[in-house]
């Protein structure tokens, strides 16, 4: 199997030692002005052809990783080659141009101008030699350029080689072939790591030449003043700002732990990149180091983010300046964490980026990345036994208990078994998972921690802009000349919306970014592949598109969520909006994103809707069969939001029913009665039935009493009653003024009505009791009796027994 790219390796040496002899020799006549010997790139190039085609014959096999590895050097030389000979063509192109030029252009035909046989014969050769070599460049790009692309292909054929075996059960990390690589690396390996890291060594030497000493030994001692005393001076600076020129409030807080973080990661980013302008600044340092700093300096901001945020968090200097709740002691336990897990990171991967760069073998590349989880993993589980024991020790000294949210607790337990599945990982083989789960634990964690930090900063700052208990929100209420109000909604709709734009970000960030992902063109190219979406293609859903929709499922649920408790309790009620507007609001806002992110769930699981027609047709059957009235009752619960003949606290009667509407739902409507109890009512009837809405408008309640009295009253006496009653009512309304009408004269009596308004429906009852209860009073005083119903006595008189005298 290794025969043949042995053969290969050995023909492209010696074709290498050839050309190179020939282009030496070329260049050597040429400084001596002598004539240069005769190349033969024809047969050059049908050398580096048949090269090329059974170095990809041999890649279309079954291959393993070292032949791969051996091909791609070839590969590479063979470009190389390639593209010396196309350089070397050009100068006798070149050349033989000068010469044509010197002849100069053939005479047009009939232009009278006359040339030697000579002259026409020497443009005729130079022609076709000029021809030739131009065919000859061009083939020899052709294929420096088919060797580039085979080099590609050959590296993505290794990476998916490698990605697939790293997949399956590579053994556990108690097994000796885990640990091999330290004591018994392979001559593959050996060999690739001695040359990669003579190169390291050939570019430190380089950069302490005594030509660049001078400038090493500046960037280097640049890199220590940034990242000790310069961050500490700025850190102090930026505390000194946040207490004299911030405002009072919790503004200055979260301004400090921000500028904690900032400050933190921007010195050692500064540091990372000052040391790798130190030793790879100078031009010569291969492509090699070059790519390998460069991902080192990408892995900075990583270090640097999780060991600022760490320090953030924490703030151990600043004990009262702590954002989250957690107490001092818990607070020092936790302290070398951020830095050890920080450097941890960049330790291990620094080590996989090398043996990225370096393209070693599987058990080497399988070695590092579990060292790198075994590390994680350990630090995981470490941190939540240490918060424990930390705890425990703070309650047996007496010290009051540390309030622990729900969240905190949620946090720490995750922590710990995303630590503890991968040490499972790890020792029952899947060292690649557990490497996925303990940076996917680092990269979450940087994510949440620093949407929490953002998320303070921003509701702070939105307060601490348009409160008028500072300068700054008087002049701007003094600028836009608005009400109080006025700027609480604003202030609370800006800090909405700048929450919703990071709640965004960090749920594109969780599907879209792992921790090896710092560059931007891979997010850009997840940003495509993640909104973009792949269809059902004939159902054919990917269980892993289900997992992935269930994430943007249930962010969307909670988002939906919050955003809902935030209009009901922080946004509306700074409004003038009534209650009932409010509720249809609210109600409305969660149907449609209900609607919302259900269709972003199956956009992302890949539900491409000119693929569901059978989907939409069956639908169609089962609303015209089952499903009408639940679609009717829909529809209207929608209008009665949008249109709103009833609203939530509306007094409405319809059949036989009369009471308060507490809830327009998605299919019916709550009417509270007034016993208390409910009747749930289909919206399709509040549509096509007639409603009385005795609140519609805030109509005023009218408290009509009718009463009889016997014919023998003083009407104008009762009538003075009776007005006197309503008016010395509290609740009885001014305008329009009491009235008293005269209604029917009759044998039964006087019928008298007394008329008042009061200011809402709902006042009557409670009212009309009131007055009967004065009304009935003030005439029992007065002597003035109420009629009494007349009733009827028919009596038959009896015929008399005594007989009658005799004639």
């Amino acid at each position: 199997m290794r025969i043949f790219p042995t053969l290969l390796s050995v023909m492209l040496l010696l074709f290498t030692c050839q050309f190179s002899a020939i282009a030496l020799a070329d260049t050597t006549d040429s400084a001596q002005a002598e004539p240069a010997p005769h190349i033969d790139a024809g047969r050059e190039l049908a050398k580096m052809q048949v090269i090329l085609d059974k170095i990809k014959g041999q890649v279309s096999g079954s291959t393993p990783d070292v032949t791969l590895s051996q091909l791609n050097d070839m590969a590479q030389d063979l470009s190389d080659n390639a593209n010396t000979l196309a350089q070397s063509l050009q100068p006798q192109s070149q050349k033989i141009d000068a010469q044509l030029a010197v002849l100069g252009p053939a005479p047009a035909p009939g232009s009278g101008v006359k040339e030697t046989a000579d002259v026409t014969s020497k443009r005729r050769i130079l022609g076709e030699q000029k021809k030739t070599l131009d065919n000859q460049i061009k083939q020899a790009t052709a294929l420096k350029n088919g060797a580039l692309n085979l080099s590609a292909q050959i590296l993505n054929l290794r990476r998916d080689q490698l990605r697939t075996q790293l997949a399956l059960n590579s053994g556990s990390i108690l097994s000796a072939t885990f640990w091999q690589p330290l004591y018994d690396s392979n001559s593959f390996d050996q060999e690739k790591l001695e040359r990669f890291g003579q190169e390291l060594l050939d570019t430190a030497a380089l950069s302490w030449s005594p030509d660049a000493r001078i400038g090493t030994i500046f960037w280097v001692l640049a890199a220590i003043l940034v990242m000790y005393p310069g961050r500490r001076y700025a850190e102090e600076f930026l505390a000194w700002v946040s207490i004299h020129k911030m405002p009072e409030g919790r503004l200055r807080r979260s301004f400090l732990a921000t500028a904690i973080a900032l400050t933190t990661l921007l010195a050692i980013v500064l540091s990372f990149n000052f040391i790798a302008l130190a030793f790879t600044r100078n031009e010569t340092a291969g492509d090699d180091v070059q790519e390998y700093v460069s991902r080192l300096v990408q892995l900075s901001i990583i270090c640097g983010l999780i060991a600022g945020l760490g320090r953030a968090f924490l703030s151990t200097r600043r004990p009262t300046w702590r954002l989250a709740n957690i107490s001092n002691g818990v607070a020092n336990a936790l302290k070398p964490f951020p830095t050890l897990i920080a450097l941890m990171v960049c330790i291990f991967q620094a080590m996989e980026s090398f043996n990225y760069t370096v393209g070693t073998s599987v058990s080497t590349t399988i070695f590092g990345n579990g060292l790198t989880a075994l590390v994680i993993g350990l630090f995981a589980v470490m941190i939540v036994i240490r918060i424990n024991r930390t705890r425990r020790r703070i309650q047996n000294d007496d010290t009051p208990a540390e309030t622990r949210s729900t969240l905190a607790g949620v946090i720490e337990l995750s922590l710990f078994l995303a630590g503890v599945s991968i040490l499972v990982a790890l020792l029952i083989g899947y060292v690649t998972f557990g490497r996925f789960l303990s940076y996917e634990v680092v990269w979450i964690g940087i994510l949440l921690s620093s949407f929490y930090l953002l998320t303070r900063l921003t509701t702070d700052s939105c307060e601490a802009i348009f409160s008028t208990g500072n300068a700054c929100g008087q002049r701007v209420q003094s600028t836009l000349d608005i009400d109080e109000r006025y700027l609480y909604q604003i202030a609370s709709l800006l800090s909405a919306l700048l929450k919703s734009f990071l709640v965004l970000l960090l749920i594109f960030a969780l599907l879209n970014g792992t921790i090896s992902s710092t560059s931007p063109t891979e997010m850009l190219q997840k940003a495509i592949a993640f909104w973009g979406g792949k269809g059902l293609e004939k159902l054919n859903i990917v269980p892993s598109q289900v997992v992935t929709a269930v994430i943007p499922l249930v962010a969307g649920i909670y988002v939906l969520r919050a955003v809902r408790r935030w209009l009901d309790q922080d946004f509306l009620p700074k409004t003038e909006m009534d209650k009932g507007m409010q509720v249809s609001i609210i109600t409305l806002f969660t149907n449609v994103g209900y609607v919302l992110v259900i269709l972003l769930a199956l956009s992302v699981m890949g539900v491409q809707w000119n693929k569901l027609a059978w989907i939409v047709s069956a639908l169609s059957v089962g609303i015209g069969f089952g499903l009408q009235e639940i679609v009717k009752n829909f529809i209207s619960g929608l209008i009665l939001l949008t249109e709103r003949p009833v609203k939530v606290g509306d007094l409405v009667g319809i059949s036989g029913y009369e009471g308060d509407i507490r809830r327009i739902n998605v299919r019916a409507t709550e009417i509270q009665l007034s016993d208390k109890s409910t009747v749930i009512v289909p919206n399709s009837q509040l549509i096509s039935q007639n409603v009385r809405n005795a609140t519609m408008g805030n109509a005023e309640g009218v408290v009509t009493i009718p009463l009889v009295f016997p014919l023998d009253i003083d009407p104008v006496k009762v009538k003075d009653i009776l007005l006197g009653v309503y008016q010395d009512n509290e609740r009885i309304l001014e305008t329009p003024a009491p009235s008293v009408s005269f209604k029917d004269l009759s044998a039964q009596g006087i019928s008298l009505s007394v008329t008042g308004n009061v200011a809402t429906q709902r006042q009557i009852s409670s009212v009309k009791s009131e007055l009967l209860f004065e009304i009935l009073v003030r005439l029992r005083h007065s002597d003035v009796p109420l009629s009494s119903p007349q009733t009827m006595v028919i009596e038959q008189k009896k015929e008399s027994s005594i007989p009658g005298p005799t004639e």
